[in-house]
């Protein structure tokens, strides 16, 4: 392993830790049960993960092992994500959704930084804060837009 390797493969964790962390930033800000460390390891482990299995400058001879790792991996996420997801029988309301919904994208994140695609990460980084930052102030217009009806199935 040369030294470009090693620098490749600190920018590529150091990018799936501060896209994570900064993901994990607008959980705390909100105070979610998930913040800025869970989100920063999540896209961590998960570009490391593909790190392993993809080293820099390798050829991807091996799709089919990189896909399986990647597909146990999300779905050992959602697990994760599963755990912060609520249901309150009170008012019946679901808690946790965009938390959980944040930690996954955060996965797939870290995936896309531990193979290199900086384009992607930056594009999925920038449309997932604005869903985030902005998903809420639209569901809250439009539910005062189209109020429930007698006869609706609840939310």
């Amino acid at each position: 392993m040369g030294v470009d390797d090693i620098g490749t493969i600190a920018i590529r964790l150091g990018l799936a830790v501060v896209v994570g962390g900064l993901i994990g930033l607008n959980r705390d800000l909100h105070h979610k049960p998930a913040g800025v460390r869970t989100h920063a390891l999540v896209s961590l482990g998960t570009a490391l993960m593909v790190l392993v299995i993809l080293p820099p400058g390798s050829e991807l001879a091996h799709v089919d092992a990189l896909s399986r790792v990647i597909q146990g991996v999300l779905t050992g996420i959602g697990f994760l994500g599963a755990g912060v997801i609520l249901h309150d029988a009170g008012n019946g309301r679901v808690r946790g959704l965009t938390t959980a919904a944040t930690i996954w994208l955060t996965a797939l994140i870290g995936v896309a930084c531990g193979a290199g695609h900086y384009v992607a990460v930056a594009i999925a980084f920038v449309l997932g804060a604005l869903a985030v930052q902005f998903g809420g102030g639209l569901e809250r217009a439009f539910r005062r837009r189209f109020p429930d009806t007698p006869g609706d199935d609840p939310p």
